[in-house]
């Protein structure tokens, strides 16, 4: 099975509320967000998927938003759920490491994609799209999970990282801001140890 394939049947088969990563309120990439851009400038979420971020955003005014998922039934669901207001966001379904361009975005932010790319090349063509992206004084915020969190997720295995190990993925494009770490508590009740991290695009 390939890596499409895996994530649509997670969403077919799974409700929005009992998925490991869902979150009532997102309110840590919320509140990081914020802090980089008080601007509201444009936004892209990789990994989107169904997250709660996207209408929180508009809440507060953001007007230029992205998400990007790799899971058409994890886009069509959050549209739905969206209603009308899913015409004021840009949705795109596509694999992150076979996207050549993006156009340009203040802040890219992933929670829980990066960790899932075990293949150095992958990562590789991550870093390269985020650096062609994020034009200089952007921001890229990136959430992880950390060295102590599961070693696997949604049954796959996953990469963990502390700030400095994430930083050395992404080279001299980008300086850390802040790092901040969260414990993420999954609906059924499993504790999940993650890392975020905000660079400055230099």
């Amino acid at each position: 099975m390939n890596r499409k394939e895996h994530w649509e049947i997670v969403y077919t088969k799974n409700k929005d509320t009992e998925v490991g990563w869902y979150q009532a309120d997102p309110e840590i990439s919320f509140s990081l967000i914020e802090k980089a851009s008080p601007s509201q400038g444009s936004f892209i979420d990789i990994g989107g998927g169904t997250s709660r971020l996207p209408e929180k955003l508009l809440d507060h005014g953001y007007e230029k938003i992205a998400v990007l998922d790799i899971s058409a039934a994890a886009v069509a669901k959050a549209k739905a759920r969206l209603a009308e207001r899913a015409e004021a966001i840009q949705w795109l379904v596509a694999d992150i490491t076979e996207v050549e361009d993006l156009g340009a975005f203040d802040i890219w932010h992933d929670r829980a994609v990066f960790h899932f790319l075990l293949n150095p090349e992958d990562r590789k063509h991550y870093a390269e799209l985020a650096a062609r992206t994020v034009p200089s004084g952007g921001h890229l915020i990136i959430g992880t999970f950390a060295h102590d969190a599961p070693t696997r997720c949604s049954g796959l295995d996953v990469c963990r990282y502390d700030a400095a190990s994430l930083a050395n993925e992404f080279g001299n494009d980008f300086g850390i801001v802040e790092e901040q770490s969260h414990l993420h508590i999954t609906p059924t009740g499993k504790p999940q140890q993650f890392i975020f991290v905000t660079f400055e695009r230099v």
